[in-house]
């Protein structure tokens, strides 16, 4: 089986990236909840990246990635595609540092992301997401504006970046049993995955994907990158069609499992933690709480960290889904 190459991820990256974050992103906060508990049977630890700066843990992996640009690179630009959550990172990133963003987003991204990305400073260019292909069209405003491309999640760079939130999850709260975490384009888990080897061992690194976008667990099982067709699921974070190259090599080595979760078990876990815990999580950040406390995989008695990896969601939309 050929793995790319790994000699930029290693843990020791993260450590970097860590550095450069420090005083930049927010350590966010590390919650818990009796009542998550008894639903679980397990020992829960929510790492909140919804309460991180532009509302996702994005920023760091974004942050990270720029704050390496040489002068000519920052004086260029930065270009990227996403969704939502890369874009306003990138958008805010760049701001921080002094430097132009030109971010291309699916016509039909949520509105209030593509409103945040604007705010931040970025240029947005809308494609097609069922009929254009994102990457192609971001190599080639990139070659043709000498812009540095960025992309969401198979980058070096980006996924140890989004590792600094496992890290702080275990500088907090030291050892844990599993770690459950968000996987869409697989930066988050890739960076966690890491960090979890480094920082606890013996930790059981789980991603949670939504039923209807399954293509990391089937990567999984087929021992390289499967791709699928734009999936149906309210988590639009997680509307990827396949993993990076960077992140499954990562995923691939350090990763034990994959697991599903459905449309309606995380709008279940949206309402618990608007309900129980006072926070607004969007559908994407809820896919590993949705797996803690649906039981789809057995923690019973298990100290289990959560990345909650965002909060941005449209009130409306979000009234609608929980209403």
């Amino acid at each position: 089986m050929h793995l790319p190459d790994m000699n930029l991820l290693q843990y020791s990256e993260v450590e970097k990236a860590a550095q450069r974050l420090h005083g930049v992103a927010h350590r966010t906060p590390v919650l818990t909840s009796r009542t998550a508990d008894q639903a679980a049977g397990a020992q829960l630890f929510f790492k909140c990246e919804n309460l991180q700066r532009m509302g996702a843990f994005k920023f760091r992996g974004a942050y990270n990635a720029l704050a390496k640009f040489s002068a000519e690179e920052r004086r260029a630009g930065v270009l990227t595609y996403s969704s939502g959550n890369h874009a306003q990172a990138i958008a805010l990133s760049a701001s921080l540092l002094g430097m132009g963003s030109t971010i291309i987003m699916p016509h039909d991204a949520p509105e209030l992301k593509v409103a945040a990305t604007k705010g931040y400073g970025g240029a947005v260019i809308s494609y097609n997401r069922y009929t254009e292909d994102r990457e192609e069209i971001g190599r080639r405003l990139a070659r043709e504006r000498g812009m540095t491309l960025i992309p969401p999640y198979d980058h070096p760079d980006v996924i140890c970046g989004q590792g600094t939130a496992a890290k702080e999850l275990f500088d907090e709260v030291g050892q844990l049993d599993v770690l459950l975490v968000c996987l869409g384009g697989g930066g988050l888990l890739a960076g966690s995955a890491l960090a979890a080897a480094a920082l606890s061992p013996s930790c059981r690194v789980i991603g949670v994907e939504p039923e209807a976008g399954d293509d990391g667990l089937q990567s999984l099982r087929a021992g390289r990158v499967v791709h699928i067709a734009v999936p149906d699921t309210i988590a639009d974070g997680a509307k990827v069609t396949h993993l990076g190259e960077h992140n499954f090599a990562v995923i691939l080595r350090h990763v034990d499992d994959i697991v599903t979760v459905s449309d309606a078990q995380l709008v279940a876990t949206m309402k618990f933690f608007a309900e129980r815990m006072k926070m607004v999580v969007e559908p994407t950040g809820c896919l590993a709480a949705a797996a803690a406390l649906h039981h789809v995989l057995p923690l019973e008695g298990k100290r289990v960290g959560i990345l909650i990896s965002g909060g941005n969601v449209d009130l409306a939309a979000f009234a609608k889904l929980v209403g």
